[in-house]
C-alpha cells in the first residue's frame, strides 16, 4: 500500500482584519509617517521581498520558514527543499525527520517542519493545492499570521490587505515615532493609520531595507539617516545621537 502522509493540525478559520489604531495616535503620527514613506519611496528602489521563489507556493513556505532566522539563511535551505518538495502536495506527504534536516539551519526546525507540512496538507485538502488569495483563508494555516498573508497577498496577487510587520518594521515603528503598541497586529495597525492605502504594500520593504542598511537594531546610523529630522529616537536634548 502507498505511505499514508502525516496529518497533523490545522487551525480553525478565523477572522483577521486591521487592528485599530492605538488612543495616543493622532495627527502629528500621520503627518510623520506621509512624509517618511515619500522619502522611503524616493531613496530606495522598487520594492522585492528578498527571498528567492518561483511561485506563490514557495513564496508561502520560505516566508514562514523566515520566522526567527535571516532571507539569506532561508535562501540557502530553499533550493534543496523545492527539488524535492516543490509542490503542496510532495510536502503534504513528506516524511517530517526529511524536512527537518534539510531546514534545520533556520533554527526552530520542529515547529516550522510542523507548519509547512501542515500548511501543505491544508492546500491540497482545501484550495485544490493552490495558496488561496484571501487574509482569512490565509490565517487558517499553520504558521500564517498576517505578516506573511501580507506579504504573499501583496506580491504574488496585487491584493493589499495591509503592512507586513516584522522585527524591523517593528523597531523602526516605534524608533520613529508612529507606533507604541507592543504587539504586531496593533503596530499594522498604527501605520495603516498614518499611510495611504497605495503605499501599504511596499513600506514593509522599504522599511527593512532601510532597518539593515541604516536603522540597524544595534548601531543605527542617526547622524546620516535622511530620516533623522523625523525621527524622534534620533535627536536628544544634546543634538543627534552620537555615532
Amino acid at each position: 500500500m502507498p505511505k499514508q502522509p502525516h496529518r497533523l493540525p490545522q487551525k480553525k478559520l478565523k477572522k483577521s482584519r486591521i487592528a485599530a489604531p492605538s488612543a495616543c495616535h493622532g495627527e502629528a503620527q500621520r503627518e510623520r509617517g506621509r512624509a517618511i514613506s515619500k522619502r522611503l519611496e524616493a531613496h530606495y528602489g522598487d520594492p522585492r521581498p528578498a527571498l528567492t521563489y518561483r511561485n506563490p507556493f514557495e513564496l508561502l513556505i520560505a516566508v514562514i520558514l523566515s520566522a526567527q532566522t535571516t532571507d539569506e539563511g532561508v535562501n540557502r535551505v530553499t533550493p534543496i527543499l523545492f527539488k524535492h518538495f516543490g509542490t503542496a502536495e510532495a510536502l503534504a506527504a513528506a516524511d517530517p525527520e526529511t524536512i527537518e534536516e534539510i531546514i534545520r539551519p533556520t533554527g526552530f526546525f520542529r515547529q516550522k517542519t510542523k507548519s509547512v507540512i501542515a500548511t501543505s496538507q491544508a492546500l491540497v485538502a482545501e484550495h485544490s493545492g493552490k495558496v488561496p488569495e484571501t487574509m482569512d483563508e490565509l490565517v487558517a494555516l499553520r504558521g500564517v499570521a498576517r505578516k506573511t498573508a501580507n506579504i504573499v497577498l501583496g506580491t504574488c496577487f496585487g491584493i493589499v490587505e495591509g503592512i507586513a510587520v516584522d522585527t524591523h518594521v517593528f523597531r523602526l515603528a516605534h524608533r520613529l515615532g508612529l507606533s507604541e503598541a507592543a504587539d504586531a497586529n496593533r503596530v499594522e495597525g498604527d501605520l495603516c493609520a498614518c499611510l495611504e492605502r497605495d503605499r501599504w504594500y511596499r513600506v514593509n520593504f522599504d522599511l527593512i531595507t532601510h532597518g539593515r542598511r541604516v536603522c540597524t537594531a544595534k548601531k543605527p546610523v542617526c547622524g546620516t539617516c535622511f530620516l533623522n529630522d523625523l525621527c524622534p529616537a534620533a535627536f536628544t536634548t544634546t543634538g543627534w545621537r552620537a555615532e
